[in-house]
């Protein structure tokens, strides 16, 4: 047994025992009888009679399930559950107690009884795989109880692995998990991975993570140790190779796939179709995007289960959403080491001493949060979060100004923000305007707020705009976030420093945001780096977008507010007002 393996097993030899107990009279007799079977297959398999010859079935008929019936149906899946419900005792489990076994016919009997040397072993493998199945398909604690811990008497699993378990079984179709590390993430999912596999059929399961030493090294890994523990009537029917797990009697029906995810390989969880499928994504924080869009399509059956489980690294794309404004649609599980009884106290406490409590390592590794701060992150969560639950009080006496961020092409947004002060109004977006009806929108807003003036994106097509704003009298600034930055000797360009400008406004907390978490995306999505002359530059619309992420529009709307100040070439620009020259005062300069 591996350390990880002591470690996960625990200390209490009472836990299997208790946790039988607990299912009920009914079906602890049926797991008895189970188990009595197992036990005896495990006898005939380990000493077969001397000259009988094992052969693998060759075709799907000869797969080691009961027919479909055994089977969960789209309507059982569709029922309402309660988060944590009990396991049930259903009628098949009624008929395992009192011994009543269905028993294959035509190619499956055909295949099993070549499998063994006697007529009455073929019968019994045949009936124990029917008790197997009616027994566990709805049970997999006690599946992994009873067949996989066989050999760790001691072994107790934690509470949130039995819920998480749970959840798979009575068909949660999209399922979260976030948590710290080392709390038994890879070995829940590998029990659900190969309990999903011997009582599901025909099934697809895929395993994935970001990178091959995660997903090799780590959960597929888990898997292959698990299958080991397996009895050996069981594991003798799968088939394992570097990247693949295949019923020996149904290859091409029956398997996981182990593959790898990124932005250049997004495929990795599309195209998989069957009656069951189960897809399981490791570190799925760290998982791009795209690939999330693909596997889409993965899902488009009844009998489909989406798992995402990962130390919560980012706070941007989907795995974040799972656990914030997509919520809802998600069933959702937070493990923390702290309480851990897989977890050393002295990992805590030294990660607690090392990097402080408001860390990003001790948030993520050890309470299994989202970091307040993400290390190349320009804008921390932590600050939009303050920003948007303050009540900041709005001054009337300050001017309102507008920011303009025109959409070019594709899904990109049209969005007017307005900020008065420190307070951010409201903002507003649109999909698909062509130039003059931007025009004639922005037109409209102005003639009821009457701002002070309009930061307008004049690159590219943003330029129209501006001119024809202009042409209609309104106080237009032309705002060209390529050029140099004009005030902070620390930007590469205009658009660094109005990003920094935002952040410095937003760490003051005296401003306020208007609760939205598409505008929070924004400001939390964009990281930054260092050029080699040692100025800051944010990251780029198109870097952005190969990670997954959208266009901050609305971000960049509320960047040109703080342009007034800072659009002009050559110094820092004087409050223009309508019908006065421009004061910039240079020296010499008449």
């Amino acid at each position: 047994m591996t350390k990880g393996g002591k470690r996960h097993a625990g200390l209490d030899q009472r836990a299997t025992r208790n946790a039988r107990a607990s299912d009920g009279p009914d079906v602890g007799v049926a797991r008895r009888a189970a188990i009595e079977r197992v036990e005896r297959s495990n006898q005939i398999t380990a000493k077969p009679p001397t000259g009988s010859t094992t052969s693998t079935p060759q075709s799907e008929t000869d797969h080691p399930h009961p027919p479909n019936a055994f089977h969960h149906s789209p309507e059982k899946n569709s029922q309402q559950h309660i988060e944590e419900p009990t396991e049930s005792v259903g009628p098949t489990r009624q008929d395992a107690v009192l011994g009543r076994r269905t028993i294959l016919t035509g190619a499956a009997a055909a295949a099993a009884a070549a499998a063994v040397s006697k007529p009455g072993e073929a019968a019994a493998k045949i009936g124990l795989w029917t008790t197997i199945v009616e027994t566990y398909r709805d049970r997999p604690v006690a599946f992994v109880e009873d067949l996989l811990l066989k050999n760790y008497p001691g072994f107790k699993i934690e509470k949130w692995q039995k819920r998480f378990l749970k959840a798979v079984a009575r068909g949660e179709r999209r399922i979260s998990v976030r948590a710290g590390h080392g709390v038994g993430k890879s070995a829940a999912c590998a029990w659900a991975l190969i309990w999903f596999m011997f009582t599901r059929f025909p099934q697809k399961s895929v395993l994935t993570a970001p990178t091959e030493s995660q997903l090799f090294d780590a959960l597929f890994s888990e898997v292959k140790r698990w299958i080991n523990e397996l009895p050996d009537f069981m594991r003798q029917q799968v088939e394992v190779t570097s990247n693949r797990v295949f019923l020996k009697a149904a290859p091409e029906s029956s398997f996981m796939s182990a593959r790898t995810s990124s932005a250049e390989r997004p495929e990795a969880l599309a195209g998989v179709h069957s009656d069951h499928v189960l897809l399981v994504c490791d570190e799925a924080s760290a998982i791009p995007e795209p690939v999330f869009e693909a596997a889409s399509g993965s899902m488009s059956s009844f009998q489909a289960t989406t798992i995402l489980i990962s130390n919560p690294t980012r706070n941007t794309g989907l795995f974040f959403k799972t656990h914030h404004e997509l919520m809802a649609s998600w069933f959702r599980l937070h493990v923390s080491c702290v309480g851990s009884r897989l977890v050393s106290p002295d990992f805590i406490q030294q990660t607690l001493e090392t990097y402080g409590e408001k860390s990003k390592a001790y948030h993520v590794r050890v309470l299994g949060e989202f970091a307040l701060a993400e290390d190349d992150v320009l804008i921390p969560a932590e600050l939009v979060d303050a920003a948007m639950g303050r009540d900041a009080v709005l001054d009337t006496r300050e001017p309102l100004v507008y920011g303009v961020d025109v959409a070019r092409f594709g899904d990109d947004r049209t969005v007017l923000l307005k900020r008065q002060g420190n307070v951010v109004v409201e903002y507003k977006s649109f999909h698909g305007f062509d130039l003059m009806q931007t025009c004639g929108w922005v037109m409209n807003e102005a003639r009821n707020d009457t701002p002070a003036e309009i930061m307008v994106d004049s690159i590219g097509l943003g330029a129209g705009v501006a001119d024809r704003l202009r042409e209609q009298g309104l106080n237009i600034r032309d705002v060209n976030v390529s050029e140099v930055s004009a005030l902070s000797p620390t930007a590469s360009k205009l658009r660094d420093e109005l990003w920094m400008s935002v952040k410095d406004w937003l760490a003051k907390r005296q401003c306020r945001l208007p609760k939205s978490e598409e505008l929070k995306m924004d400001l939390v999505g964009p990281t930054y780096s260092f050029l080699s002359n040692g100025k800051l530059k944010v990251e780029a619309k198109a870097d952005m977008k190969r990670r997954g992420l959208k266009s901050p529009d609305i971000a960049d709307a509320l960047c040109l507010t703080f342009a007034g100040a800072a659009a002009m070439i050559g110094g820092r620009a004087a409050f223009w007002v309508k019908g006065k020259p421009l004061q910039r005062n240079i020296k010499g300069i008449v």
